[in-house]
């Protein structure tokens, strides 16, 4: 199933779940994707919210790693999040630019009830997701 590195991919995820999401990282980028994620990308003395904005702005897709933790109040993902519906929205109608991909069973956030989620805990979750992936690619 491998991905390629002309995709530029983001992870938005929870501190929470910080783990889950390490694993889905080395996942993908063990099957050759260009994954940003922020324990990984930004480097220590940069300025990680210019860092992360900028890490946005320039990704083809953004994966919202979505879990009971992120749905809580507080925390830069919410900053994030506006950052992503954002371009989403400068972007011409039927781009797929936002993945929401849940972890857990949980709820969405209203935000993003409009775009088809994936469910990682299901078995052929992972597939599905790297399936849409493909597509952005094609």
């Amino acid at each position: 199933m491998k991905l390629s590195k002309k995709l530029q991919l983001f992870l938005l995820y929870a501190r929470g779940d910080q783990e889950a999401v390490h694993r889905l990282y080395r996942r993908m980028v063990k099957e050759g994707a260009d994954v940003w994620l922020d324990r990984e990308k930004i480097l220590p003395g940069r300025d990680w919210q210019y860092e992360i904005r900028n890490a946005i702005q320039n990704s083809d897709v953004v994966i919202v790693c979505l879990s009971r933790h992120f749905n809580k109040q507080g925390g830069y993902r919410h900053e994030e999040l506006k950052l992503a519906l954002a371009k989403a929205r400068s972007l011409p109608e039927g781009r797929s630019f936002i993945i929401p991909a849940r972890l857990e069973k949980c709820d969405l956030p209203e935000s993003l009830r409009r775009w088809q989620r994936v469910d990682l805990f299901e078995t052929r979750g992972y597939k599905k997701l790297v399936d849409a992936l493909r597509r952005q690619i094609a």
